[in-house]
């Protein structure tokens, strides 16, 4: 199955880069369509490129605090840089703490086919 996601131009470009692996989201009606082998074609949300990737794993956590706990953040677009930064509560600028109670959350391990 095919998937269809977009991403902010810096997150993209880890992805193209192959910087980052893991992309976070809610584990929402959508995501939960999302099984190990299909692909999620990502948009850039600025000049509509894309890339296409292959789901290897998907990891699932009830809050993104737990996700941070138990998942490299430097795959999941966090820097050498920013790392001693990283707080779950980064995530509640894209998703409300009620939602991530509500749904759960997953990091999506990705395998870059093409871009």
């Amino acid at each position: 199955m095919e998937h269809l996601m977009r991403l902010n131009p810096q997150p993209f470009e880890m992805i193209k880069s192959r910087q980052k692996t893991i992309e976070l989201r809610l584990y929402d009606e959508k995501r939960r369509k999302i099984k190990s082998g299909d692909i999620i074609k990502f948009i850039n949300s600025e000049t509509g490129s894309y890339i296409v990737c292959q789901v290897s794993k998907l990891h699932i956590f009830s809050s993104f605090a737990e996700l941070y706990n138990n998942l490299p953040l430097l795959r999941c677009g966090y820097t050498e840089e920013d790392i001693g930064a990283a707080d779950a509560k980064d995530m509640d600028e894209y998703y409300t703490p009620n939602e991530q109670k509500k749904y759960s959350v997953v990091g999506i391990e990705l395998n870059l086919l093409s871009c």
